[in-house]
C-alpha cells in the first residue's frame, strides 16, 4: 500500500511540475525589445531621511507664485475629463510666443510628443540620427518603433554638423537635436543650424528641442521656435519642466507644421494632459517676474559653481542652461569618488553612466542654501 501511496504522490508531482510548464508556455507571444529602460536619477539614498537633490535639472526656485494662488482657488472637480484639444493652454502658447494655434499641441511632457513623432514617422529599419551624448528618450522611442539609430560623434561634447550631415542615408526619416543639450550643456549656434536645415534633405525632420533654451544667454544661439517658426519640415519641443517648475505635472508642448499636427491628434491618448497641469501651465507662461528671477538666479550661482570648480581642476561647459557637467579627468579625485563622498552628506549628482560618459557627473543648479552646501561639501572632499 505504501508503494502505491509513493506512487500516487510522485504522480501528483509530475502532473503539478507539467501544469505549471504549460501555463507558463500559454503566455502570449511578445516583442522582445532590445534596449535599456531609462534610468532616472536618484532621488532618495538609503540611511538618509533628508537629500539634496541635484540631479534631475528641476527648477531651483520651485513654481512661479501665480501658479500656486491658482491651485489654491482650483474648483476640484476630479469627475471631469480635462480639455481634450487644450484650448486654453494653445490660446496662452500662441500668444506669449506669437505662434499659430494650429501649430501647437500639448503633451504629458515633452516625453511624449517624442513618442508620437517617432510612432508617425517611423516604420522597422528607418533610421534617425541623434548626438553620440544625448537625451536618452530620442533613442529609446526610435528603437521601440524599430527604428535603427545612428550617433554622431561628438568632439569636447559638443556634435557638429559635419558630423551628423556624415550620418545621413537614404533611411533617415529624423534627426533630434537638445539645444543647449543635455547632458553635455554644449550648443549649436544659429548659423550652424541653419546650415544644418539646408544641407539636410528637406524631407528629413530636423526635431529641435528647446527645453533649456530660457536659461541661454549667448549671442550666438537663437531658440529653435524662433529661428524655424515657419518651417514645415522642422518640429520643436518645448517642456514645463525646467525653468517653469512644473515636472510632476508632465506638461510639454510641440510646434509643427499644421498637417504634422493633425495626425498627432489623431494618434495622442484622448485625455493626456490633467486639467491641473492645463490650469498651471497657463498660469506659468504669464508670470515673467518669475521666470527671469530664476534666469537671474542661475547666472549669479552658475558663476559662482563654476569658479569654485576651476579651484579643483574639474572642467565643465559654459553656463547654457541649470546645469553642469563636470569633468573629473584632470582633478585628483575621480567622478565616483567625489560622487560617494557627497552621497555621505546626502547630496545627490546624476552618474552619466547610462549616457556612455565616463568618469563625469551632471550637477543641477540648485537653491541659495543647497547650492552653499554642495559647495562646501565639495571644498572638505577636495581640500584632503
Amino acid at each position: 500500500m505504501s508503494i502505491f501511496l509513493k506512487f500516487i504522490d510522485c504522480f501528483l508531482r509530475l502532473f503539478n511540475y507539467l501544469l505549471i510548464k504549460i501555463i507558463a508556455m500559454s503566455t502570449p507571444i511578445f516583442k522582445k525589445i532590445n534596449l535599456e529602460a531609462y534610468k532616472p536619477g536618484r532621488s532618495a539614498l538609503i540611511k538618509k531621511n533628508k537629500v539634496i537633490k541635484l540631479s534631475a535639472n528641476e527648477s531651483a526656485l520651485g513654481v512661479s507664485p501665480k501658479v500656486l494662488r491658482a491651485l489654491k482657488t482650483f474648483d476640484n472637480n476630479m469627475s471631469k475629463y480635462p480639455d481634450s484639444r487644450f484650448k486654453g493652454l494653445v490660446k496662452t502658447i500662441a500668444k506669449k510666443y506669437n505662434c499659430d494655434q494650429s501649430k501647437v499641441i500639448c503633451g504629458s511632457g515633452s516625453d511624449e510628443i517624442i513618442q508620437m513623432i517617432c510612432q508617425l514617422f517611423l516604420n522597422k529599419y528607418d533610421e534617425v540620427i541623434v548626438p553620440k551624448f544625448s537625451f536618452l528618450m530620442y533613442r529609446i522611442y526610435s528603437k521601440i518603433v524599430g527604428a535603427k539609430v545612428r550617433y554622431a560623434n561628438e568632439t569636447n561634447f559638443k556634435v557638429s554638423i559635419k558630423e551628423i550631415l556624415k550620418k545621413v542615408t537614404r533611411k533617415t526619416k529624423i534627426v533630434f537635436l537638445a539645444n543647449p543639450n543635455n547632458p553635455t550643456g554644449t550648443y549649436i549656434s544659429k548659423s550652424e543650424l541653419l546650415e544644418l536645415r539646408k544641407k539636410l534633405n528637406k524631407k528629413i525632420l530636423l526635431v529641435l528641442d528647446d527645453a533649456y533654451f530660457e536659461y541661454m544667454k549667448n549671442n550666438d544661439y537663437i531658440n529653435g521656435l524662433k529661428l524655424f517658426k515657419n518651417r514645415n519640415n522642422v518640429f520643436i519641443l518645448r517642456t514645463f519642466s525646467k525653468i517653469h517648475g512644473l515636472a510632476s505635472l508632465r506638461i510639454g508642448w510641440g510646434y509643427g507644421d499644421k498637417k504634422i499636427i493633425k495626425e498627432l491628434y489623431k494618434i495622442k491618448p484622448p485625455f493626456n494632459v490633467n486639467r491641473v497641469a492645463q490650469l498651471c501651465a497657463v498660469q506659468a507662461l504669464k508670470d515673467d517676474k518669475f521666470v527671469q528671477k530664476s534666469i537671474k538666479h542661475n547666472i549669479v550661482w552658475g558663476n559662482k559653481i563654476k569658479s569654485d570648480l576651476v579651484k579643483y581642476n574639474i572642467t565643465t561647459n559654459d553656463l547654457t542652461a541649470n546645469f553642469f557637467l563636470l569633468n573629473f579627468n584632470k582633478s585628483r579625485f575621480s567622478a565616483k569618488y567625489v560622487q560617494e563622498k557627497l552621497e555621505q552628506k546626502g547630496v545627490i549628482l546624476r552618474e552619466m553612466s547610462s549616457y556612455g560618459i565616463k568618469n563625469c557627473l551632471r550637477l543641477t543648479i540648485g537653491n541659495s542654501l543647497e547650492n552653499k552646501i554642495f559647495l562646501k561639501n565639495l571644498k572638505l572632499i577636495c581640500n584632503v
